[in-house]
């Protein structure tokens, strides 16, 4: 398996976004716009829950590979670098204990 698959997947979203290729569905989501992205990630999200819900990991995997790909164009449309995701994800791994935000979520879910 490759570690550094989000960050080679980011780089290829991102030479779609600077040199478009004809038929490239990454060039198609661009072309569309922000709200297209967005469409489909909460498609995506949606879909991720109903695979989770219905207890077929191969399913499952899909989908969520299916959800970060569109969220990696969403980083990309709005210029965040995955690079700046990654990082937050690793200071956020290191952290032990942290239930300051967890009062602001609906513990019942």
């Amino acid at each position: 398996m490759n570690d550094n698959v989000l960050t080679e997947l980011y780089s290829v979203i991102i030479s779609r976004k600077q040199e478009p290729q004809e038929g490239s569905y990454t060039c198609y989501l661009f072309d569309k716009g922000l709200d297209k992205i967005l469409k489909k990630i909460g498609e995506e999200s949606a879909e991720t829950i109903i695979a989770a819900k219905n207890d077929c990991k191969e399913d499952l995997v899909g989908e969520i590979a299916d959800l970060i790909f569109h969220i990696e164009v969403m980083c990309a449309e709005k210029g965040v670098d995955i690079q700046d995701v990654l990082c937050e994800l690793d200071c956020r791994s290191k952290k032990i204990g942290n239930l300051k935000n967890m009062r602001n979520t609906d513990k019942n879910t």
